[in-house]
């Protein structure tokens, strides 16, 4: 153990002086591995990372998550140098919406608007009215002055913005999150049931029948939030388990319980190796068309003019 702990000072004290020989920033989500989280700049959620992308004076963005984030940290960002530490960190659910299928879903509704989570490509957000992300999707899609409103790619979060939206009619692409959409109510039950005086707090991309036994709906900054204001001491999280890092970190002396297995792969390709090999090599750059960029940088500022919604 203690030679874990040498090695992995040793690759932050490098990841840190290469950082500011290229005067970089490093951004990290919420699902990151814990030493990952701990070497970022900042550590949040895509709406936050993407506000936080915009707000940078570095020269260079070393984005840890999956492809879309860095894809929109480019887009927002493109004079910078975005870099991705590992170019197999995709995220499932983008691949699930293509161009094609979206502008196919558009001609057949021409009067609806397009509300793309920001859980997609950056291809696909350049035909989208507006972005959105699990915090705000409510408060987006409500704000949307058609009644037709196009939701893609999470037919779990679109679900869940129709239970609160009903002057609108949803119309949803097949997309889900597989880390999320895998949680059966059976598996959070178990947990309560070993847990009778937590609390139970479930991410909206969760099938709705997972939701319905939730005491409450949040994203991940939600949950922060939650937490941290309530005056309960012991949760039940359903997301991706590297949140428990975080949740640990600001709400020390809480107890926190993850779904067993509730793991996004993807996210745990990026670490600390990855991290320094990245600054060092300035690897691997996210390059975007122009007229991508400038299309779905619409979408994007949107998003983040309406701000959160929880």
């Amino acid at each position: 153990m203690a030679g874990i702990m040498g090695r992995n000072m040793s690759l932050v004290a490098r990841v840190k002086k290469l950082k500011e020989k290229r005067n970089a920033v490093i951004l990290a989500h919420n699902y990151q591995v814990p030493e990952v989280q701990d070497v970022a700049d900042f550590v949040g959620d895509s709406l936050g990372l993407s506000m936080q992308a915009t707000r940078t004076e570095a020269d260079v963005i070393v984005f840890c998550g999956v492809d879309f984030m860095a894809e929109s940290a480019k887009v927002l960002n493109p004079s910078k140098k975005v870099l991705l530490p590992e170019l197999d960190a995709q995220c499932p659910m983008a691949a699930m919406l293509d161009v094609e299928g979206l502008l196919d879903l558009k001609a057949k509704h021409p009067g609806a608007e397009v509300v793309g989570y920001v859980n997609s490509s950056a291809a696909t957000k350049a035909e989208m009215d507006v972005c959105c992300t699990s915090s705000n999707a409510v408060k987006v899609v409500s704000s949307m002055r058609s009644k037709e409103v196009i939701f893609v790619p999470d037919e779990n979060l679109g679900r869940w913005v129709q239970r609160w939206v009903h002057d609108k009619e949803i119309i949803l692409w097949p997309g889900f999150c597989p880390t999320h959409n895998s949680v059966t109510p059976s598996q959070v039950q178990k947990e309560m049931e070993l847990h009778p005086k937590a609390k139970v707090i479930a991410h909206p991309e969760c099938r709705p029948e997972v939701l319905d036994i939730a005491d409450a709906v949040k994203s991940t900054e939600g949950m922060i939030k939650l937490v941290k204001e309530s005056a309960d001491k012991e949760f039940v999280i359903v997301t991706e388990q590297e949140l428990l890092h975080r949740l640990k970190k600001e709400a020390p002396g809480k107890k926190f319980y993850p779904i067993p297995g509730m793991i996004c792969p993807n996210m745990k390709r990026i670490d600390l190796r990855s991290v320094l090999r990245s600054l060092d090599g300035l690897e691997h750059e996210i390059t975007l068309p122009e007229d991508v960029i400038r299309r779905a940088r619409v979408p994007l500022q949107r998003m983040m003019d309406i701000g959160r919604g929880d």
